[in-house]
């Protein structure tokens, strides 16, 4: 058995056990979102802009860049085509949302004089037995070494309130890092292109330690559902954009039953073809 976990279930279990339950042992599928499908796609380009020459990387080659990584994205999800919709099925309208915020990536730094160690780089290492893994964005190395996490967000920054729970995920990378290349990394980043805003932070060994504790800790919570099938459900405002809230118990609704194999699918990602990646 490979117990595995990745800084997007761990924010589930966080927020609500039910929901770890729905997406991890019950597979249920949330369809893409206009939001969500933007989001591919920025991330999607962001990554392509950095296969050009430094000189080459402009804001008019970013967004020649998003016709095809449109079309490459729709191939593999389908569904992602149904969006258009809701924009009279002009894709002019809906790549403006995509042009803007890429506009604003341009405002905030500066690609021709970024080259990126890594992009969508997939991290993995083990501790204790249990897999912590996940795709880092894009990590920059300095010349003498020093390393920086930078994760993009096409939704505006939280408030002080969340901003625990967004930088919880690059803490996560940066104690996987920090276990596979022996060095911390100097700065986490996360950019938000909602609102044009860089939230970056300096983690030192006892921030990634108490990391260490907490993805610890979840994960000892995580084996204790799984052994008891008690998938508390934690009502909030989150609930609102959840997909599956109309199964819920917290609002009158009936899950699933629960496969025979529930409890070795919460903490297996292998046991259904799951891949336990970061979103």
């Amino acid at each position: 058995m490979v117990a595995a976990l990745s800084p997007s279930r761990a924010s589930d279990f966080m927020t609500c056990p039910m929901l770890y339950r729905f997406r991890v042992i019950d597979k249920l599928p949330s369809p893409p979102t206009p939001a969500t499908a933007r989001g591919t796609l920025v991330h999607a380009v962001l990554e392509r802009l950095f296969d050009l020459p430094a000189t080459e990387r402009t804001i008019d080659a970013a967004v020649g860049l998003v016709p095809q990584e449109w079309e490459r994205l729709a191939a593999e999800e389908p569904a992602m085509l149904d969006l258009l919709t809701e924009h009279d099925g002009s894709t002019d309208a809906w790549f403006a949302g995509a042009h803007a915020l890429l506009e604003t990536w341009f405002g905030l730094e500066d690609p021709t004089r970024l080259e990126p160690a890594e992009r969508e780089l997939y991290v993995e290492t083990e501790i204790d037995g249990l897999v912590l893994r996940g795709y880092v964005d894009r990590l920059d190395v300095a010349p003498g070494g020093a390393m920086r996490v930078v994760d993009y967000k096409t939704g505006r920054s939280p408030s002080e309130h969340f901003e625990a729970k967004a930088l919880f995920q690059m803490k996560f990378y940066a104690l996987v890092l920090w276990r596979l290349r022996g060095e911390i990394p100097r700065r986490l980043q996360l950019v938000y292109l909602g609102n044009s805003e860089i939230v970056a932070y300096e983690p030192d060994e006892q921030d990634l330690l108490g990391t260490e504790r907490k993805v610890k800790a979840l994960w000892a919570a995580i084996e204790r559902a799984a052994t008891t099938g008690d998938w508390r459900p934690s009502p909030s405002r989150l609930c609102d954009w959840c997909d599956h809230k109309p199964l819920c118990p917290a609002w009158g609704g009936t899950p699933p039953p629960l496969p025979d194999d529930a409890a070795r699918r919460a903490v297996d990602p292998t046991v259904t073809g799951q891949v336990e990646i970061d979103d």
